[in-house]
């Protein structure tokens, strides 16, 4: 078994199985938070209509002492029914079973909530049997209906005097009973945020963790590939006979000479992108024709992949070519775009290269036939490091960084880029850039 892949396998069970212990974390820690939080939910849903019927319980207590003192005031006896009815949450109706004086109700409401401890407030509302409406009840002008109350008072049908008392803040005045429930939820919903976060951070070290492996995996595969040819060449080229055969010993100097290039480019591409991540990307803009740098970029093509050469068409129709950029960096911009439609085209490629003015801006546009993406994906393939899935991780080569180059430049230069694509029928990478004026 080759040590290298004997290695290699035992470093990606190593990850399976620590990433496995990750969702296993992050799923038994998702579990836990929602089982405290229904919990939580509902010992306060208790905790609440305790309060609640505690409350109910004291009002209901109160408001038959007030019906008790008004009955003694009038000389009268209550029914024998209970006098308070709660209507609704924080509604009560009691029977008084005589005329009702607004003032001394007043009172008594006042003295009884007293002494009772509710410390809330209300409003009462007196039924007017003459006028068959709730009025209010701490002053009747004599032979004055009274003032009419909106229809949050109900009126009851089976008493003939009573008195309505609402309640209106009596949802705020219980919660503000349960202090410790309302600092424990608190407590709960900061703990709950910390794991989300904390969660968000693991899962994010997971895929940057993945999206390292692959790079370093990629970039072993990338550069293995050309310093095994170079190696191979130089030792063909160290062969005395091989001075014997001009055409051979040319071939050979050729394949290391694109080679070289070939590792250059990549070099060049991760230390560029890392300059421009730290804010230095170090341009050197000049008056550029951008014909004559495709021109350049694609015969280096032409000759690295000689069964490109039909394949690759250009349709250089823009009358002013002259653009204000990095020569290099533009030249590293259109290999990038071509580099990217060779991969993506299969066995037999069909690439265009099309250029074109539009009022003071030229348009440069890389098409190609190839198999296409995927709309969910566009959204993604400028992102570092983000390769389109072809169901081989091998089958196409590179970083997943030409792309976000492509970026990257564009978005420096202030050029707008533009992506369409269709899976099966390709993909058109368009970049628009000012003329030099």
């Amino acid at each position: 078994m080759n040590p290298e892949c004997f290695e290699s396998g035992i470093f990606y069970t190593f990850i399976s199985v620590k990433s496995n212990y990750i969702r296993l974390a992050v799923v038994l820690g998702s579990i836990s938070v929602v089982v405290i939080i229904v919990f939580q939910i509902y010992w306060i849903n208790r905790s609440f209509s305790l309060e609640e019927r505690q409350f109910n319980q004291t009002v209901s207590i109160a408001l038959y002492q007030v019906a008790e003192k008004m009955a003694s005031f009038n000389n009268r006896e209550l029914p024998n029914e209970n006098p308070v009815r709660q209507i609704s949450s924080n509604y009560f109706i009691v029977d008084i079973n005589d005329v009702i004086d607004a003032s001394i109700l007043d009172h008594y409401l006042k003295t009884e909530f007293e002494y009772s401890n509710i410390r809330i407030d209300y409003e009462y509302a007196i039924y007017d049997c003459e006028t068959n409406r709730m009025v209010f009840g701490n002053y009747i002008k004599p032979g004055d209906a009274g003032t009419k109350f909106p229809e949050k008072f109900q009126k009851y049908d089976d008493f003939t005097y009573y008195f309505g008392i609402l309640f209106p803040s009596k949802t705020i005045y219980i919660l503000k009973s349960m202090n410790v429930w309302i600092i424990s939820a608190f407590v709960l919903l900061t703990a709950v945020i910390f794991f989300a976060y904390a969660m968000f951070i693991i899962l994010r070290q997971k895929r940057l963790s993945e999206i390292q492996r692959d790079f370093i995996n990629n970039m072993t595969h990338e550069f293995k590939t050309p310093i095994s040819t170079i190696g191979i060449s130089a030792k063909v080229l160290s062969d005395p006979e091989i001075l014997k055969n001009p055409e051979r010993l040319s071939g050979y100097a050729s394949i290391i000479g694109h080679q070289s290039k070939r590792l250059e480019n990549h070099i060049e591409k991760v230390l560029q992108l890392a300059r421009i991540e730290k804010g230095s990307p170090g341009f050197t803009r000049e008056s550029v024709h951008l014909h004559e740098v495709i021109r350049e970029v694609t015969e280096y093509f032409r000759i690295s992949f000689r069964d490109l050469h039909p394949y690759l068409v250009l349709r250089l129709e823009a009358e002013n070519d002259i653009v204000f950029a990095d020569r290099s960096q533009l030249s590293n911009l259109i290999y990038n775009l071509v580099d990217n439609a060779v991969k993506y085209s299969g066995a037999k490629p069909e690439i265009t290269i099309l250029t074109g003015n539009q009022d003071k801006k030229i348009r440069m546009t890389v098409a190609d036939k190839g198999i296409g993406i995927e709309k969910k994906y566009l959204g993604k393939i400028f992102n570092k490091f983000f390769r389109v899935p072809t169901g081989n991780v091998h089958n196409v080569k590179g970083f997943g960084l030409g792309l976000n180059y492509v970026k990257s430049i564009s978005h420096l230069h202030r050029w707008e880029l533009k992506t369409e694509s269709e899976p099966g029928h390709g993909s058109r990478f368009t970049v628009v850039m000012p003329l030099k004026d």
